[in-house]
């Protein structure tokens, strides 16, 4: 490796504080005599520029929060990102997930790259009647198993990943506390899935005032089978969730009190050997986590 390009990797290593590495960065790429490939002439610069930046975020395991500040430092930067970083993130974050999602045609998953890593790493919160805030979620799990419970029959066929609800406390109609679960989605290969199929065919409008969180697409409203509030430990007797025009699924339900006769968490089954681990948002360590743990009232 020449001088030059040891002194880049020198350069892009971003410290914790993050602030000063990523204007250097910035500058590298944008400023006209100080260019990075002037400076690295004759060798294969679009290449090499990307496994630099594949091997400094390894090393950062992948922290979606110094990746978000390095997007957004310049337009190659953010190509880059979009094109490689952001899919080796949810690579290291859901290896099994991101390999059932890819086993289509083009390969490629809805709404691109960033959306679905914003997907396994930030909660939306809720917005109807309790509205909770969306935020950084450092644990999630995913599985096939808990999407099945949101399919009707006729969509037996299609792959829908749906996440454990992430729990927040809400004041409910009564005065006490309440808690609200919010949950999210994506199928695999949306386009020729039988759940869009029966959406068009049916002419279920899109809704006028609803976006996605997560790509910012159209989105419907859907009515979700019994077995996905049993899945998510709702007490709600109809249960309504969104999914948009990429394939990405959010909702958000009151989650019934257990009691310590129940004998443990809703949602967490052993039959879940298609679940794919999340890292940790912060540390980048592996973790599995079944829903939250047993209340007792």
């Amino acid at each position: 490796m020449s001088e030059g390009t040891l002194d880049m990797v020198r350069r892009l290593r971003v410290p914790d504080s993050g602030s000063s590495s990523i204007g250097i960065v910035a500058d590298d790429w944008n400023s006209g005599g100080r260019c990075m490939g002037a400076r690295i002439r004759g060798v294969n610069v679009g290449f090499l520029d990307e496994q630099v930046l594949v091997l400094v975020f390894r090393a950062l395991d992948w922290d979606p929060r110094t990746l978000s500040s390095v997007a957004r430092a310049s337009r190659r930067l953010r190509a880059v990102a979009e094109r490689v970083l952001w899919r080796d993130l949810c690579v290291s974050r859901a290896p099994l997930m991101v390999a059932a999602l890819t086993t289509t045609a083009t390969g490629r998953v809805g709404g691109g790259w960033p959306a679905l890593a914003k997907l396994l790493l930030f909660c939306c919160g809720t917005a109807a009647g309790t509205a909770v805030p969306g935020h950084f979620a450092p644990m999630s799990r995913f599985s096939k198993t808990s999407g099945r419970s949101f399919l009707p029959r006729r969509c037996g066929k299609d792959v829908l990943y749906v996440s454990d609800p992430c729990e927040h406390a809400a004041p409910g109609d009564d005065g006490d506390d309440d808690d609200v679960g919010a949950y999210r989605g994506v199928f695999r290969g949306f386009v020729g899935s039988s759940t869009r199929a029966g959406l068009v065919d049916g002419r279920t409008p899109l809704e006028p005032s609803v976006r996605c969180p997560y790509c910012g697409a159209s989105v419907w409203s859907v009515a979700a089978p019994r077995g996905a509030r049993r899945r998510l430990g709702a007490h709600e007797r109809r249960l309504q969730y969104f999914v948009c025009v990429s394939g990405h699924l959010h909702g958000s339900c009151r989650l019934a009190r257990l009691t310590s006769s129940d004998g443990g968490a809703v949602g967490s089954g052993s039959d879940d050997d298609d679940d794919d681990g999340f890292a940790d948002a912060d540390s980048g360590r592996l973790r599995t986590t079944g829903r939250m743990a047993q209340r007792a009232t």
